[in-house]
């Protein structure tokens, strides 16, 4: 037998991969209702985002149904082959992109010039308008977050945190954004990138690295929000082609 190629999997990956096999053997039934997520963490000796990444790919396959407010649901097996995700976890990039962004965020403190800073305030601008027209305002947000890295002078750093920023396009951020992203959401969001565009024109890097840390941390929050139906969601975004 040919050596294959060794390849790391992903823990979301190997936890998706238990929970389907228990699937498959019938050991959760079609229709029926799996454990809570912090039940699943404790049984798997994982984190609860690292579950909740897991349930989000078996809903994109097919195996699973989010219904907010009530809980995961077991569908029917998907006949055929099924793709694997093996899309990167979306908030391990979240925390990345925290420890990243906030040495940048403090960096440009300390770095950004008077038509740098306007360019912030003009990224803030976009996603004002690009929420008040009823869309995502992720031009804008990425516009923001690229202008911090463009500060460094660092072409590396911009590579890295553009590429960090573009995960938000495979498949298993948006299928956890389409549960947790709202209107309310982003607004939080823009108000958290205007106290970022505050600190760093305060020139203070302490205030400009916790304003990113906070931000990013808060969007973790954002999409490991409960289920359940106590949690109150506002009317999602509406998607645009």
């Amino acid at each position: 037998m040919p050596l294959q190629p060794i390849t790391p999997r992903r823990l979301y990956r190997q936890i998706a991969d238990q929970l389907r096999s228990l699937i498959e053997r019938g050991e959760f039934a079609a229709a029926s209702r799996l454990p809570a997520e912090r039940e699943l963490a404790l049984r798997l000796g994982v984190s609860r985002p690292s579950v909740r990444e897991a349930l989000i790919a078996l809903e994109i396959e097919g195996r699973v149904e989010v219904r907010m407010g009530s809980g995961i649901y077991v569908r029917q097996g998907p006949a055929g082959q099924v793709r694997r995700i093996t899309a990167e976890a979306p908030l391990e990039t979240i925390r990345a992109r925290q420890l990243i962004e906030g040495e940048l965020a403090a960096t440009a403190a300390q770095q950004m010039k008077e038509a740098q800073l306007a360019g912030l305030h003009a990224a803030i601008a976009t996603m004002e308008e690009e929420a008040t027209q009823g869309r995502p305002p992720t031009s804008g947000d990425r516009l923001f977050h690229t202008r911090i890295a463009e500060a460094s002078d660092n072409s590396v750093l911009l590579r890295i945190v553009t590429e960090l920023y573009d995960e938000r396009h495979n498949p298993l951020f948006e299928q956890l954004g389409s549960h947790f992203e709202t209107a309310a959401s982003w607004a939080a969001a823009i108000a958290e990138h205007r106290a970022v565009a505050e600190a760093i024109a305060s020139r203070s890097a302490p205030a400009a690295r916790a304003a990113m840390a906070r931000h990013l941390g808060n969007s973790h929050d954002r999409f490991t929000a409960g289920w359940s139906a106590d949690t109150p969601h506002a009317p999602p975004v509406r998607k645009t082609a």
